[in-house]
């Protein structure tokens, strides 16, 4: 039986075939040398940690696989305004259609508003999609261990390095944390969500979390929605986080809300 993850592959595979009809990796790297610069996502984090306060990425998204219809009629760049206001340390942007209602347009038009670094949350399964994040300004990708194998994961980190961009590597379990910990990027995502089950679970982050060599940034993904799960989060030492759904459905002082994230501590 297939799992979303693999419905989600699938169609990734032939959007990439329909991008290759379109443009070359030739013509999105010219699009991406004129791009405007990247805004260092890993290091607006780190000095965001530095202060032992919680750097937060924020996410937009539509909807999801797991959760239906997140907030309809939203207006992601006020959004994101909103994110910035509050102290978000960096924006998680979805673009991916089917499945989350995100858009490259999305991206750009947040990118314009926005001063934060960005990261493009999508599923990417070859480097033509690598260049094209940063042709339309992406500060950082996603590889999902879970989607690809240890190849194309290098291969996808290695075109990002080569436009400048961070890279954030995401795993589940041990095994998958074991895989990141040959690649060279320091930001090791541990989502909480289980992508083939869709299932979320704050433990795995507390299983994981002593596994991390202190060369590597944990970011803890999903399933976060509240100050006492920032501090139970904060027990394992993560100083980032990454959080969409629940902020996304709050309607009004969305700034207060990432303001008290960002602040909670259990002190």
């Amino acid at each position: 039986m297939s799992t979303a993850l693999d419905r989600i592959i699938a169609y990734k595979h032939d959007e990439v075939a329909a991008l290759k009809q379109a443009e070359s990796f030739e013509s999105l790297s010219r699009m991406a040398s004129e791009a405007s610069p990247v805004r260092g996502f890993a290091a607006a984090m780190d000095r965001v940690a530095a202060q032992d306060e919680n750097a937060l990425i924020c996410e937009l998204k539509r909807k999801s696989p797991s959760a239906g219809e997140i907030l309809p009629g939203a207006d992601p760049v006020a959004i994101a305004t909103e994110y910035e206001s509050g102290g978000a340390a960096c924006l998680s942007v979805l673009t991916d259609g089917p499945s989350f209602g995100g858009s490259l347009a999305d991206f750009s038009a947040i990118r314009s508003a926005v001063s934060l670094p960005m990261l493009r949350k999508d599923f990417l399964v070859d480097t033509i999609q690598v260049a094209e994040a940063r042709a339309h300004g992406a500060d950082c990708i996603l590889v999902i261990l879970s989607a690809v194998d240890d190849v194309l994961a290098a291969e996808l980190s290695a075109a990002a390095t080569g436009f400048g961009m961070d890279v954030l590597i995401e795993t589940h379990d041990e095994a998958e944390l074991e895989r990141a910990l040959r690649l060279p990027s320091p930001l090791i995502g541990v989502n909480n969500r289980d992508l083939k089950r869709m299932v979320t679970d704050l433990s795995t982050t507390e299983r994981l979390a002593p596994l991390m060599p202190p060369d590597r940034h944990l970011i803890a993904e999903s399933g976060i929605s509240t100050t006492d799960h920032i501090i139970r989060l904060r027990a394992t030492g993560a100083r980032r986080f990454l959080i969409g759904e629940s902020l996304m459905k709050v309607n009004q002082m969305r700034e207060s809300a990432v303001t008290g994230l960002r602040k909670a501590r259990s002190n």
